[in-house]
């Protein structure tokens, strides 16, 4: 099996390299090794199979900002835990995790012969509502003829107000069992109700099996609408003070990639719970990624942005603690001359190595295949 082994390509092309006079003295080499450490040269069909690239210093954005973590999520308008309203006997439960469903749309049947008492009950009384309006009015009138006693006119009234009340409480009651008052008073009587997605999305979590019961407390199922998703993210106390709404985050999902996305600041939490940590709602640029709702994330939210001249870390190499570049020096058609030049540099990010050398900003230099695998 082939071994590759990373080295610089320095080493990799020291056949290739002149060094320097080997008779000058070590305290001569010290002299100068500030400036020039050798000069390395590089066919072209070398640069060219191993796609080297030239470049120049550059002007990038380094940010300074406060390093966090949270969370994919949704609102909560956006989540629905379902139940029923009274407890019962499944019946139905044609649905699993990830199915797609659309509001109003039947999710299962719950059975008990409660149900049926309580339409019974709401049947009755409105029947008997026809018999104590009539009472009612009845007595109304013989009592402004002065014909009964004003105790008997009060006394239909209250029957009257009374059954009146119970059914229109049983009505809704009724109604919230999704049960139509209107077919219950037709004599149409059912043993089982329906449950109706309260939202559109897809079923993230099922807490039930045919036949089994299940209280009116108990979740049934779980529904979450990622059409809105966004960030929650936990900053401590003594970084909140600088975390604005509308600044910038950038931020990655360390499972599953490492590219960096974008989000802005929307919401800052107002108090600091037990953990001394304050939530911070993030939007995300691009609601349309594929995240999944509870996804780990780090962040950065950042806090100032600063342009510094710069060159891509490909193009710069450590040895001891000291950083080199590659410059070129002359090339023809068969070659190209570097000149391996001591930097200095700054701030570091991910991509880009700050350059406090000023005399660059003219030359070119080798900012791709620095480093090369050999055999």
């Amino acid at each position: 099996m082939k071994t590759y082994i990373i080295k610089s390509i320095f080493l990799f092309l020291v056949m290739g390299v002149t060094s320097c006079d080997s008779s000058k003295s070590t305290e001569k080499e010290t002299e100068t090794s500030e400036t020039i450490e050798s000069s390395i040269e590089i066919t072209t069909a070398q640069f060219e199979s191993s796609k080297m690239e030239l470049g120049q210093v550059s002007t990038q954005t380094f940010t300074e900002g406060i390093k966090t973590n949270g969370y994919i999520d949704v609102p909560p308008a956006y989540r629905a835990k379902v139940s029923a309203i009274m407890g019962g006997f499944i019946k139905n439960a044609p649905l699993l995790i990830g199915d797609k469903v659309n509001k109003g749309q039947l999710l299962l049947t719950i059975e008990n012969p409660d149900f049926i008492e309580i339409q019974q009950n709401y049947a009755e009384i409105t029947e008997q509502l026809i018999y104590l309006k009539s009472e009612n009015e009845r007595q109304k009138t013989l009592f402004n003829e002065k014909i009964t006693s004003q105790k008997n006119y009060l006394k239909a009234k209250s029957d009257y107000k009374s059954a009146l009340a119970l059914s229109n409480g049983l009505a809704q009651k009724l109604k919230l069992m999704n049960i139509n008052p209107v077919n219950v008073r037709a004599g149409k009587i059912t043993s089982t109700i329906a449950i109706y997605a309260p939202i559109s999305g897809s079923i993230t979590a099922v807490f039930t099996n045919v036949g089994e019961f299940k209280n009116s407390s108990e979740v049934l199922l779980e529904i979450i609408n990622d059409e809105h998703k966004h960030l929650e993210l936990v900053v401590f106390e003594k970084d909140i003070l600088n975390v604005k709404e509308e600044q910038p985050i950038l931020f990655s999902i360390p499972e599953s990639s490492l590219n960096k996305h974008n989000a802005t600041v929307h919401l800052v939490g107002k108090s600091i719970n037990e953990n001394r940590t304050v939530k911070v709602h993030g939007h995300l640029e691009n609601e349309n990624e594929p995240f999944l709702v509870g996804m780990f994330v780090e962040a950065k939210i950042i806090t100032n942005s600063i342009q510094k001249i710069a060159l891509p870390v490909s193009s710069v190499l450590e040895e001891d603690g000291t950083f080199y570049i590659l410059v070129l020096k002359d090339r023809n058609e068969n070659s190209y001359q570097f000149e391996k030049i001591k930097i200095t540099i700054g701030a570091k990010n991910e991509d880009w190595i700050e350059v406090l050398d000023s005399n660059l900003s003219e030359k070119e230099i080798l900012i791709k295949g620095a480093f090369l695998p050999i055999e």
